[in-house]
């Protein structure tokens, strides 16, 4: 292992470390109002999230007869229209509760059934507070289908995001999602494969309901899909991304844009973890990051040798790289963010019009999860380290 990448790298408790220093260093005196309560839930996992107008300093702390968890929101006030009492009932959670609990603190409460762990973390633009609730692990009947793989792909972007668009105006939601369904269709040409995408029309999704998704479905890769974007328009190139602290500015700027946060918001980010020396444990146990490593190195070698080889043009291969992409944090299992090419680049905008470039680009990641899955390990590398 790369000492460097061991010593910077980012557990989910580090991330939400990081997001709340800077959270707090920049909140305004006014209270923050918890706007909203939403969840997703499944029987060994249970994502919530907790909508807030602003950035708010919080403490937690748990309880026992019975057991429960709190989350104590500091100079914040509860929307008298939200719904503050939220029944689960998932095995996991019995409930979720919300209320004013003093004048100054809006106090949020998880009942408990019986959990392995939790993890909490703020994400920004809008604010919000995401709480990951684990159960054990869940064995699987005797008499259940044993399926060798269990795959999430997420098209990026949709709705009322468009993502990038190119200079000749294609929108990337529609090249990634067109992308998406391919890949969905020739992996399910193997009887062995399960295959679920986080979208399959145009419809917008939060960034953590995606994760949400991979996890209650607990899938062994989660790949999520984009087309990448610069303003300098000759930029081309095929890159793949796990998450982790970096130092590259263009992979920070690469973040910033899919996190939709502005690029000083994510430098700070970068540079506060630098600076607090944050050396945390336990990533492989939430991200799976040797395992994404070699999934990203998998798909990227694959993406770029198929292309090349099955058209004309020729790809520049930009490498693995890692930043922190709020898609994927708190996956649990090995999970990249694939950048197909450069949709503000003319000519591979024009490419990515193409149904046939397209279908290469499927086939190319479909090649690259059949290598991490049938492959002896290998030595694997990450860019700029």
């Amino acid at each position: 292992m790369n000492p460097q990448l061991a010593n910077k790298s980012v557990f989910t408790y580090g991330v939400s470390l990081i997001l709340f220093f800077l959270a707090t260093s920049s909140a305004a005196s006014e209270k923050i109002d918890v706007k909203g309560i939403r969840y997703w839930s499944s029987p060994g996992y249970t994502r919530v999230v907790i909508d807030l107008s602003g950035p708010a300093e919080f403490s937690t702390n748990r309880l026992s007869d019975p057991d429960r968890v709190y989350f104590d929101l500091k100079n914040s006030r509860l929307k008298k229209e939200i719904k503050t009492a939220l029944p689960v009932g998932d095995g996991l959670l019995k409930a979720v509760r919300a209320g004013q609990f003093d004048a100054q603190t809006v106090r949020v409460v998880l009942d408990l059934e019986k959990i392995k762990d939790f993890h909490s973390f703020i994400l920004d633009d809008p604010t919000r507070l995401v709480i990951d609730v684990n159960g054990a692990e869940i064995a699987k009947k005797p008499e259940t289908p044993v399926v060798r793989r269990r795959v999430v792909i997420d098209p990026g972007h949709g709705g009322h995001d468009p993502g990038a668009v190119g200079p000749s105006g294609l929108y990337e939601k529609n090249v990634v999602l067109d992308i998406a369904l391919k890949l969905k269709k020739i992996l399910l040409a193997d009887p062995f494969n399960e295959v679920f995408l986080t979208r399959e029309t145009d419809r917008f999704i939060s960034l953590e309901e995606r994760t949400a998704i991979a996890n209650r479905k607990n899938a062994d890769f989660f790949v999520s899909i984009h087309a990448n974007a610069n303003p300098v328009r000759r930029v081309k190139g095929i890159e793949t991304y796990l998450l982790n602290w970096t130092n590259d500015d263009e992979a920070m700027r690469v973040a910033a844009r899919e996190n939709k946060i502005s690029l000083k918001k994510m430098r700070e980010m970068h540079r506060q973890m630098d600076t607090l020396g944050m050396i945390l444990n336990d990533l492989s146990r939430d991200s799976k990051r040797n395992d994404s490593i070699k999934l990203a190195n998998y798909i990227q070698q694959s993406m770029v040798t198929t292309l090349n080889n099955e058209s004309s043009y020729k790809s520049i291969d930009l490498g693995v790289k890692q930043a922190l992409f709020y898609v994927l944090f708190g996956a649990r299992m090995p999970s990249v963010l694939v950048e197909v090419s450069f949709i503000s680049n003319p000519q591979e905008e024009q490419l990515l019009s193409d149904e046939s470039y397209r279908m290469q680009i499927a086939k190319a990641i479909a090649k690259g999860l059949n290598t991490y899955t049938d492959s002896a390990p290998a030595e694997q590398k990450v860019a700029g380290l």
